[in-house]
């Protein structure tokens, strides 16, 4: 079921990510980090449609994480950019060709492998106190690190960097999701409400939101996808070895394949990220470079 779950997410999940950029790209660059850009985007039919999807793959990640540890479920979460090939595939026309074909195959093949090499397991969750909140604080300060130099960039360079942010503050979020189910199964819905990992997983998500919705706006698809994708499972399998107690296998061997499968992973997503089926359509088009920033400064001297 653990795997079931997981797969549905990701399918979920990638439908959803295709659906919001499509109305994403066409918000006004002024809300751009802003969460009134949130407050735009809930008054476009088809942006709710996309995070209903999102909804729903957070549903189900939530019953594969409280079936199984975070190192294996976060490389089926992965595989949302399979599902979000087939939809802009459909929208696109576009054939999936040598490329594709081999982005699907890094993709599927590099999260098998990671599986099998890593053996990734539960082990007792007996990090400290310490370990857990060095580990939650550096999660967080590459997040923030992300943002910042996204900032300093000019716009077409943004997405990769904020959509990376979103997929950091996705994996923590996923992480205190699997905490969060363990204190209810552990000892009733009236602890959890009391503790504070719930209104902290609300806090990602909204932030996580903002940050990939701003991406999707600043750029195409393929800016953006990859890098959100690749962040997320990278951010939650450290935070599930780091202070969840998850345990892989650290033998050469092992440890061979597990890089080996985590590289396949990033290079089949970022391939696929960069197939011309993903939707290009965004504020960008027409202008390579520049930024939203130096675009505002100019239209103000022209006037």
């Amino acid at each position: 079921m653990l795997y079931l779950f997981g797969v549905l997410a990701a399918c979920m999940l990638g439908l959803g990510f295709v659906l919001q950029q499509h109305a994403a790209r066409n918000a006004p660059l002024s809300d751009m980090l802003s969460f009134r850009l949130l407050l735009d985007l809930v008054k476009v039919p088809l942006w709710l449609a996309g995070i209903g999807c999102m909804v729903a793959g957070q549903i189900f990640s939530v019953l594969a994480l409280s079936r199984g540890d975070l190192s294996r479920v976060e490389p089926l979460l992965a595989t949302n950019l399979l599902f979000a090939m087939v939809l802009a595939r459909w929208l696109s026309g576009e054939r999936l060709g040598v490329s594709g074909w081999a982005g699907v195959l890094l993709l599927s093949g590099g999260v098998t492998a990671f599986i099998i090499a890593g053996a990734p397991h539960s082990g007792p969750d007996d990090t400290g106190s310490l370990r857990h909140w060095l580990v939650l604080g550096g999660v967080l300060g590459i997040a923030l690190l992300l943002v910042l130099t996204a900032r300093h960039l000019k716009l077409v360079k943004e997405p990769p960097l904020l959509a990376a942010a979103a997929g950091v503050l996705y994996g923590l979020q996923d992480a205190l999701t699997r905490v969060s189910s363990s204190i209810a199964e552990e000892h009733g819905l009236a602890r959890l409400l009391v503790s504070w990992e719930p209104y902290v997983i609300v806090v990602l998500a909204v932030t996580g939101l903002m940050l990939v919705q701003s991406a999707f706006e600043a750029g195409p698809l393929r800016m953006s996808l990859p890098a959100l994708t690749a962040a997320e499972p990278l951010a939650g399998i450290a935070c599930g070895i780091g202070f969840l107690g998850d345990r892989i296998r650290v033998t050469p061997g092992a440890l061979a394949g597990e890089f080996a499968g985590l590289a396949a992973v990033v290079a089949g997503v970022f391939l696929l990220g960069r197939h011309p089926a993903m939707p290009t359509g965004s504020h960008q088009e027409g202008k390579p470079t520049g930024s939203h920033r130096e675009a505002e400064e100019s239209a103000a001297d022209d006037g």
